[in-house]
């Protein structure tokens, strides 16, 4: 992964940014199947799970390999905000997944698809104008 490491411009930020997203939305995505229809639990409560796990899977790529210039020099607080912002994309994302399942009819899995592609870009948007 060292290509991740390379920082020559902000989009190079956001293409290693992509990679590392799809990594953890695929933690998010599988995660949430795995925990809906094998464990049983309900899709909104289950997405939580999954989401967490995958900002945990994002935050620790993001910081290992995607920005290297950071605006807070306290880790716990980078964290802090870093998951901030993950609690707002949160509930965008349950907020969508939500409407688009429950009066639109999409398939859960679908709307949760459609969800981390807006999410995504707000929290790249976000994360880069405020942390890094």
């Amino acid at each position: 992964m060292d290509f991740l490491n390379v920082k020559k411009s902000p989009y190079s930020e956001f293409v290693g940014y992509a990679i590392v997203g799809l990594i953890a939305t695929i933690v998010d995505v599988g995660s949430l199947y795995v925990v809906t229809e094998f464990m049983g639990i309900y899709y909104l409560l289950s997405n939580v799970i999954a989401f967490s796990l995958g900002l945990i899977t994002n935050y620790s790529l993001c910081t290992r390999f995607v920005f290297k210039s950071r605006k807070l020099e306290n880790t716990f607080a980078e964290f802090g905000v870093f998951t901030l912002i993950g609690v707002i994309g949160l509930g965008l994302n349950t907020l969508l997944l939500w409407s688009l399942t429950q009066f639109v009819g999409v398939y859960y899995m679908i709307s949760k698809v459609i969800a981390v592609i807006i999410v995504f870009v707000f929290n790249f948007w976000l994360r880069k104008k405020i942390l890094f």
